[in-house]
């Protein structure tokens, strides 16, 4: 994360850039410890991160009176483009680590991940949409979705931030996408988000079915 901000001058106070740097160097410290952060404290990293990259969203757009209510949106990278979920659907985040491949699956079921003693399988949505895959490194994410009765997690390549959305200010779809991915598309921001459709992944057949492994 890039941090060239200015600095204070020794003895003033800090500035509300500086401590929220300070809040994700802690984050990232207990992370390294091994402590995985709580649900709650996913909030925090979450929006913190959001400033720290942008201050504040350029695209922010306040309630008017009458008005569809914004949909918070938690963006992510993948595949070169930016995607996003509506952070309602997201329980977790957490760091790619100790992934146990699942045999008997297909390729876009990566594997297991052990999370704090609940086993979930995690989705490559890369090669579910048929997009150009790539390595795995430190930077991966996994957000986990989750609905009544599904739970499971999504690679991510990095996570970006939180972004409040207009739904009216939302396209249906792009030249560029194909049919296959429209399926699950909620709608296309004005500055090139895609937002996926969490609630139809959540439900979706395809991967329900792959939920139970043959041994």
């Amino acid at each position: 994360m890039r941090q060239d901000d200015e600095r204070p001058n020794a003895g003033s106070s800090p500035t509300r850039w500086e401590l929220i740097h300070r809040r994700l160097e802690a984050v990232q410290r207990m992370i390294e410890d091994g402590h995985a952060p709580t649900a709650e404290q996913e909030k925090v990293i979450l929006k913190a991160r959001a400033r720290a990259m942008a201050q504040e969203p350029l695209h922010a757009q306040r309630n008017l009176p009458g008005a569809e209510p914004e949909l918070e949106i938690v963006t992510f990278r993948l595949a070169h483009e930016t995607y996003g979920f509506e952070s309602r659907h997201i329980r977790e985040i957490y760091p790619l680590k100790e992934l146990t491949p699942l045999p008997c699956t297909p390729p876009f079921v990566l594997g297991l991940i052990n999370l704090r003693g609940r086993l979930l399988s995690v989705l490559d949505l890369k090669k579910f949409f048929g997009l150009s895959s790539q390595a795995l490194d430190n930077h991966n994410q996994v957000i986990i979705l989750h609905s009544e009765t599904m739970e499971f997690g999504v690679l991510a390549d990095a996570l970006l931030g939180v972004y409040p959305i207009a739904p009216q200010s939302l396209q249906p779809s792009l030249p560029t996408l194909t049919s296959f991915r429209n399926e699950f598309l909620l709608g296309v921001t004005p500055d090139l988000v895609i937002i996926l459709d969490a609630e139809k992944l959540l439900s979706n057949r395809e991967i329900l079915v792959h939920e139970e492994v043959e041994t």
